[in-house]
């Protein structure tokens, strides 16, 4: 009877711990928050920037390499599947505050050319700072695009 009553005991207790956030540090020395719904965001969001040269970029007014016309209107994305990735911080506007700080402008200089979005992934064609660049969405993570070839 005693072992069952701690055998129970450890498991009741033993769920109860599996279900924290855990803070872990990265090699680069920033601090990650694990979350339980196996996401995962920075708590040091800005890195502090050592080199005086990286805080000097210029910052283009106008999009002249993307080739947009003049009346260019972003492309309309599902209501439903960006109500559900709000929960995992990962809906467009999620996507161009990373674009923005990869690319050191400001959000209103990314614009989102194409889209081609599900629920479980996505693939985003924007605009950053004069460049066209590419970013696909697994889940709640967003990364940038690579070419293989």
């Amino acid at each position: 009877m005693k072992t069952c009553f701690f055998l129970s005991l450890f498991l009741i207790f033993s769920i109860g711990f599996a279900q924290n956030n855990h803070i872990v540090k990265t090699e680069d020395g920033r601090r990650v928050l694990l979350k339980t719904d196996f996401t995962w965001e920075y708590i040091d969001a800005e890195k502090s920037v050592t080199n005086g040269s990286a805080m000097n970029i210029p910052k283009s007014k106008e999009s002249t390499s993307c080739n947009l016309a003049e009346d260019f209107v972003e492309p309309k994305l599902d209501k439903k599947i960006q109500a559900q990735l709000k929960r995992g911080r990962a809906t467009i506007s999620h996507v161009k505050k990373k674009v923005a700080k990869d690319y050191n402008c400001s959000v209103d200089d990314v614009l989102l050319l194409s889209v081609s979005e599900q629920k479980a992934k996505g693939v985003y064609h924007l605009c950053a700072n004069g460049k066209k660049v590419a970013y696909k969405r697994i889940g709640n993570t967003i990364i940038k695009k690579e070419k293989l070839f």
